[in-house]
């Protein structure tokens, strides 16, 4: 019984002998061009092989990265961040907080002769500059009763500095201040009897708290009344 071939096998078997016969006749052209090509130039094989060493080495070399000329000249840092680095430094290492005056502190915070005193006294002569405690914003400067004169200054943690009896005032409401800055000197106005600085500390308007705490918590310590 004769047998069938089906007929895209045999269609596969004749485009792959064809495609075989097309190579061997370029395998043999290549062949015979690079024979001439020797045949020419004896000294081809030795062009060959330093070009071979050239494209070698050239995949071996190690990459430079350019340096623009720029960033080969002398650097320098401009005056303008100079004079801000030299400024912020200064200003990190300014105090935050001032003793107001250098006397001794005479009289504490609590009740005083059957009154409350809500405030510490430092004893001080007459005249003597009283520098802000902290920084901050004045929010009155004038006369005030029982103080004669006196400085309320909005302090740089929302407190509120109240300074009374002094002699002179040397700053003026809505005044921006930093810590021992001269806003005042000392006195004797008001209920006093003597030259002395008077120093309250209020968390609002009406509620005094001890001072010596607060600026103990700030780092100060301005010893204990006598």
């Amino acid at each position: 019984m004769p047998v069938t071939v089906p007929l895209s096998r045999s269609r596969q078997a004749r485009r792959y002998r064809a495609a075989a016969t097309r190579a061997v006749a370029v395998t043999a052209v290549v062949g015979a061009s690079m024979a001439a090509l020797a045949a020419a130039d004896p000294h081809a094989d030795a062009n060959t092989d330093t070009v071979a060493a050239n494209v070698a080495a050239t995949h071996t070399t190690e990459f430079t990265a350019f340096t623009p000329r720029e960033a080969q000249m002398p650097q320098t840092v401009p005056p303008e961040v100079l004079d801000f680095l030299k400024n912020l430094g200064i200003e990190q290492a300014r105090p935050k907080t001032v003793r107001p005056v250098s006397g001794p502190l005479t009289s504490g915070f609590g009740v005083r002769w059957g009154a409350m005193h809500a405030g510490i006294d430092f004893g001080e002569g007459f005249g003597t500059p009283i520098r802000a405690v902290t920084d901050g914003t004045v929010i009155e400067a004038g006369p005030a009763s029982g103080f004669g004169l006196w400085v309320r200054v909005q302090q740089d943690d929302g407190t509120i500095g109240v300074y009374g009896h002094m002699q002179d005032i040397l700053v003026q409401t809505g005044q921006q201040v930093r810590a021992g800055d001269e806003i005042a000197t000392v006195g004797n106005r008001g209920y006093s009897t003597g030259p002395h600085l008077h120093y309250e500390v209020h968390t609002a308007p009406g509620s005094a708290i001890d001072p010596l705490p607060w600026l103990a918590g700030r780092g100060m310590d301005v010893g204990q009344a006598g």
